[in-house]
Formats: C-alpha cells, sequence, structure tokens
C-alpha cells in the first residue's frame, strides 16, 4: 500500500540571521508529502499545501510527535486522506520557536522577523524544492492557540499569499485570556527580581512549574505585541513592576493586535477567503471559546463568511479537532481525492 512520507526541509532563513534573542535562523521544517507524492505516474503532478503553526512552548516537528492516546500528525493526515475524508495536500509546519517559548509569528525588533521569515523565506523554499500549486488560491494556513492566532494574522496580512484558514483556539479577547495571568507573572518577576532573574532562574529550573509557563508566556506575548528598543530587554511589560498596575500605553499595544480588534481593518482580506474557520472548546482554560465566539461575530459584521463550531473540552488534547478543520482546509484550496490506482490518477496541471 502506498502511504505518506515525512521529509524535513532545512531552512536558513535570511530574515531570522542576527535576531535580537541569537535564537537560531537554521530551522527543521517538517514536510509531510501525500501518498502519491512519489509513485504518482505523472511526476508533473502539483499539490495545494497547507501551512500549519504550532501553538506555544512547541516547536513544529513536536505537531508531528503523536501520544499515547492521538496518533502523530502524520499518522492523521494519512488516515484522512487514504479513507477518502481530506483530498491529498502537502502539509508544512513552519518553526516559531524562539527563546521564551513562541514568536506569536510576528515581526518584532524584540524577537526577531517570523512573519517575514514564513512568507519571505519558507514559502518560496517549499515551492522551489516540492511540486506545489504556487499561488494562493491553493495555499491554506491553520493552527491551534498561539498558531491559530498567527494562522488568523498572517491570513489577514497575506491575503496574496493565503486563500484559506482555520484558526483553533486562536489567543483573542485578551481582557479574558490574558488578564488573568497578569498577577501570577508579576508575582513571579517580583520573586525573582525582574527579568534578567527569572530568566535564569528559569533557565536553570529542571522542571518549569506553572508560574514559570505563565511568565515566560507574558513575556513571550510582551515581546510580540510591546517591541521597545528603549527598553532593556527590547520590550514592554503591560504592568508596573513596582506596584502590579496596568500600564495602560502598554495594554492598548496588547490590544491592538488581539484579533477581534483588528477584524474591521482587515476586513477586505477576510472576504477574500475562501474558508475562515475557527473552532475552540467550550470549556477553555484560557476563556478562549469566548473569545472565538466574539472574533466571529465581528467577522460576520464586518460582511466576512466565517464558519465557528464549539465542542465539549477545554484547551489541551484537541489535535483530534484536525480532522474537522483539514478536510475543509484541503477542499477549500482545490485538493484532489487521493486515487490508489496509478492507472485512474489524473495529473493536476501546475
Amino acid at each position: 500500500m502506498h502511504s505518506s512520507t515525512l521529509d524535513i526541509l532545512t531552512l536558513d532563513s535570511p530574515c531570522l540571521r542576527g535576531n535580537p534573542l541569537g535564537d537560531p535562523s537554521v530551522r527543521r521544517i517538517p514536510v509531510w508529502l501525500p501518498p502519491s507524492y512519489h509513485w504518482h505516474p505523472s511526476q508533473a503532478r502539483r499539490y495545494p499545501v497547507i501551512y500549519v503553526l504550532a501553538g506555544f512552548a512547541s516547536d513544529a516537528e513536536s505537531l508531528f510527535q503523536g501520544s499515547a492516546w492521538q496518533p502523530s500528525l502524520a499518522a492523521r493526515l494519512n488516515r484522512l486522506v487514504t479513507s477518502g475524508a481530506m483530498g491529498e495536500a502537502i502539509v508544512v509546519a513552519p518553526d516559531g520557536f524562539n527563546r521564551y517559548g513562541g514568536s506569536q509569528y510576528l515581526d518584532s525588533s524584540a524577537t526577531g522577523n517570523y512573519e517575514s521569515y514564513i512568507c519571505n523565506d519558507l514559502i518560496p523554499a517549499i515551492d522551489a524544492r516540492y511540486r506545489t500549486m504556487a499561488r494562493r488560491e491553493s495555499r491554506a494556513i491553520a493552527g491551534k492557540s498561539s498558531g491559530g492566532f498567527g494562522a488568523l494574522m498572517l491570513g489577514m496580512h497575506r491575503p496574496d499569499l493565503f486563500s484559506a484558514i482555520a484558526s483553533h483556539a486562536a489567543d483573542a479577547y485578551f481582557e479574558l485570556s490574558i488578564l488573568q495571568d497578569l498577577p501570577k507573572a508579576y508575582r513571579t518577576l517580583r520573586r525573582h527580581d525582574g527579568i534578567a532573574g527569572f530568566l535564569r532562574h528559569f533557565d536553570a529550573a529542571e522542571t518549569k512549574r506553572s508560574e514559570d509557563f505563565t511568565t515566560i508566556m507574558i513575556l513571550a506575548l510582551s515581546a510580540a505585541y510591546a517591541p521597545d528598543p528603549s527598553m532593556p530587554h527590547g520590550f514592554a511589560l503591560p504592568f508596573d513592576m513596582s506596584t502590579g498596575e496596568i500600564v495602560d500605553s502598554v495594554w492598548r499595544r496588547f490590544k491592538a493586535c488581539d484579533p477581534v480588534n483588528v477584524v474591521e481593518a482587515h476586513h477586505q482580506a477576510l472576504r477574500q477567503m475562501a474558508l475562515v474557520f475557527l473552532d475552540a472548546g467550550s470549556r477553555d482554560e484560557w476563556a478562549l471559546d469566548i473569545g472565538a465566539r466574539i472574533l466571529a461575530e465581528r467577522m460576520r459584521k464586518a460582511g466576512v463568511h466565517v464558519e465557528h463550531q464549539e465542542f465539549d473540552d477545554g484547551h489541551r488534547g484537541t489535535s483530534y479537532r484536525y480532522d474537522v478543520s483539514f478536510p475543509k482546509l484541503a477542499s477549500a484550496i482545490g485538493a484532489k481525492a487521493w486515487d490508489p490506482d496509478t492507472s485512474t490518477s489524473g495529473a493536476e496541471g501546475p
């Protein structure tokens, strides 16, 4: 039986070279190739591409690692395609991991140019190496949590590159999803005498506790949403380090990145999408189900056709939802059904 393959592309990204955190510019990019890719009788056949973004504290390769109760993404995709539930597409996982655990897939003077790395370096490299259908109509972007946020932002910023979006439990409506974590981060930073002390503690700690994870996440979000070269670490925190009071000017910068607040500015890009799919678990620990509801409503008011679903679960362990979104994405970008009979499989044009 013909099966899919997982390739690893090693990319040295010009956009990430010399980034402020000293993170590597050389990235390992998993590339899932569908079952017919290598054996198809017509080596001129080209495939649409889905880019899938990992969540916070996850690198690209971790997306393709299963668990005791969940199959790997590669196994899931192979099952979806060979069962006929999903058309054949190449699936690429950009690596957006950095010193703070995640870049939010944005360009930032505090971390580096991660959006540009995907759009300007990775996509051309994928199109040059693999038999892709190198056009926006045949390209989709997806992700979960911070990756869902990234999928929304890249889709809105670059409708010239993407024509379909699937966003699972995306960071949204920061009043509920982020504000709840600020007291814990503030207290942890105070306990370690500020950012530098906390980072020394974090690096040395063999076990990262809940407050450590929350604090490094707030640093990552601050670096992505409120870069400030005048500050010692290149970004501003959303609270005063002496009192814990919210700093309004910084919080406004956070809110300016909140997907619920940028829909109106990017409604034309969203209207161009063949698919905008949102979901979240109805028991999400960061209230991202509420964020998704608000986001979907604001999209509708802006004239965007959006498909919004809720399911009975929390934030973690929900990769099974790719069984819903990936077939929709593949259909939206023109993926053709897998045919195990090589004598009847037709070739797609470039």
